[in-house]
C-alpha cells in the first residue's frame, strides 16, 4: 500500500453468486471467502480487452484492500458435462481420443459464495494507471464477472476515484443490516499491512493487521490457457467494529445511502450519454 494519501478506486463486488478460486483444478473448483487478487486483476484485464496471454505487470502493481460487508454463505454445486452427447462430441481425453459412452459424463463440484457483498480499494501512485482502470470498469471491453463468467455483478462495479481510499473504505456505508446485539467485527483483507487503516475500534483478540495472517497463492503471472501461473503473496487481516451508523441496510435503502456518500465524497464515474 502506498502512502496514507494515495489515490485509488473504490469498487463494489456484489451479486447472487461469486466464486474466487485459489486451488481449483480439474473436477474440484473451490472459492475463497473474499475476492482474490487474481480474480480482480482478471476482471480488470477483461475490462481492458486484454487477451489471455497478455502481460499483467502493470495491473499487478495495484494494491488491493477488501472490506467484507456480507460474507455470504458457501454454496456447493454438483455439475456435470458431456452426458448425452453423440460419440463424435464426447469429451476428449489426454491421449486425444473421445471418451466412451460409459465414461462420457464428467462430474465436478463447484463452490460459490451466495449473497456476499464486498467493497474494495485499489490503490496506486500511478494516476494514469488508475484512470485507465477506471475507464475499463466503467465501459468494459468484455463483460465483467465475479470470479467466473457465470457470476455477473448485480450493478456497476466502479463507485468512484478518491484521494486517501482507505479513509473512504472504512466510511462507505456497509451493505448489511444492523446486527442484533450490536456491531459485529468487519473483516478487512489486504496484500499490505493494515495498521494504517483509519479506524477507532478494533475487535478484541483479532490482531492489529500489521502482521501476516497467512499466505495465498493468488498473485497472477500469466492467464495463458495452457500456462497459467500464480505466485504466493502475504495476506493481512484486520477485524474492526464499525459504529452502528455505518450499517446501510440492504436494497434501495442501502443504495440511496451509498449514492449520497459517493455524491458527497467521491469523484463519480462519468455517465454515458443517453
Amino acid at each position: 500500500m502506498t502512502g496514507k494519501h494515495a489515490r485509488g478506486l473504490l469498487l463494489r463486488l456484489a451479486g447472487p453468486l461469486q466464486s474466487w478460486g485459489t486451488h481449483s483444478k480439474y473436477l474440484w473448483r473451490d472459492t475463497a471467502r473474499f475476492p482474490t487478487r487474481s480474480g480482480v486483476v482478471g476482471m480488470l484485464a477483461a475490462g481492458l480487452g486484454r487477451e489471455r496471454g497478455a502481460a499483467l505487470d502493470d495491473l499487478t502493481t495495484l494494491s488491493m484492500t477488501v472490506r467484507v460487508d456480507r460474507p455470504g454463505v458457501v454454496l456447493s454445486d454438483y455439475h456435470t458435462v458431456g452426458g448425452g452427447l453423440p460419440a463424435d462430441e464426447k469429451v476428449i481425453t489426454a491421449s486425444g481420443k473421445r471418451r466412451s459412452e460409459e465414461t462420457g459424463t464428467l462430474a465436478s463440484k463447484r463452490h460459490y459464495l451466495a449473497d456476499a457483498s464486498f467493497t474494495l480499494a485499489l490503490t496506486s501512485d500511478d494516476a494514469d494507471l488508475l484512470h485507465v482502470c477506471a475507464a475499463a470498469l466503467r465501459d468494459p471491453y468484455w463483460p465483467l464477472f465475479l470470479g467466473r463468467r457465470s457470476c455477473p455483478p448485480e450493478g456497476p462495479v466502479l463507485l468512484g476515484a478518491v484521494e486517501d481510499p482507505l479513509h473512504h473504505l472504512v466510511r462507505l456505508p456497509l451493505a448489511a443490516k444492523r446486527p442484533h446485539g450490536g456491531p459485529r467485527p468487519i473483516d478487512f483483507y489486504s496484500d499490505r499491512p493494515l495498521g494504517v487503516l483509519p479506524v477507532d475500534s478494533d475487535a478484541p483478540h483479532q490482531g492489529d493487521g500489521d502482521h501476516r495472517s497467512g499466505e495465498v497463492t493468488d498473485e497472477p503471472l500469466s492467464f495463458a490457457p495452457l500456462e497459467r501461473q500464480y505466485r504466493t503473496r502475504p495476506l493481512y487481516r484486520r477485524a474492526v467494529r464499525l459504529p452502528e451508523a455505518a450499517y446501510g441496510g440492504v436494497g434501495t435503502g442501502y443504495l440511496e445511502k451509498l449514492r449520497a456518500y459517493i455524491d458527497t465524497c467521491c469523484v463519480a464515474p462519468e455517465r454515458s450519454a443517453p
